[in-house]
């Protein structure tokens, strides 16, 4: 007896690991009809509901699709803006593009690093803040620009920055 896709994603409704999180995959999964060349797009999907793209959600996609599962990884990994980690409960993203760095981008990444003792591209061994770059993020006439919790600030310096990271930070722990 063979298993059709809808059978094998849909199966009881849950996820074997009973996490529902799945369940708005698999509602991306059948709105695109399980189309494979929907991989990049489920991607985001997952990535969106769960933070991050895991093993197992990366083995999900893959099954679901009906794609081997080193195509989907060769995908996700090709793209920057896929994560394979956990992200903190804070993300300061500071774009290093030529506009933004000749104003000063290299600065604030080193001092947040230095700040807050975290790398670039990694989070804080609290799990408090991730630390990322990007090449451009398209506002250059804000230059330096930062994204700090899904907010675009721009005409940063250092100190600004470290302000604006340490306020979210504080505002956590007291909310």
């Amino acid at each position: 007896m063979t298993t059709t896709r809808d059978e094998a994603t849909s199966a009881g409704d849950a996820h074997p690991s009973g996490d529902d999180r799945f369940a708005l995959v698999d509602k991306h999964l059948k709105r695109v009809r399980y189309e494979q060349d929907q991989l990049i797009e489920t991607l985001h999907v997952a990535q969106d509901v769960f933070g991050f793209l895991s093993e197992d959600v990366l083995t999900y996609v893959a099954r679901a699709l009906m794609l081997p599962p080193s195509m989907v990884y060769g995908v996700a990994t090709f793209y920057q803006l896929f994560t394979f980690e956990a992200p903190g409960d804070h993300a300061c993203t500071v774009c290093t593009g030529t506009a933004c760095y000749v104003k000063g981008a290299d600065d604030i990444v080193k001092s947040i690093s230095e700040g807050f003792g975290v790398a670039s591209g990694a989070t804080s061994d609290d799990g408090t803040l991730t630390l990322k770059t990007a090449r451009c993020l398209g506002s250059c006439g804000l230059a330096p620009v930062v994204v700090l919790d899904g907010t675009v600030r721009g005409h940063l310096d250092a100190a600004e920055t470290l302000a604006l990271v340490q306020e979210a930070l504080e505002a956590e722990v007291e909310g």
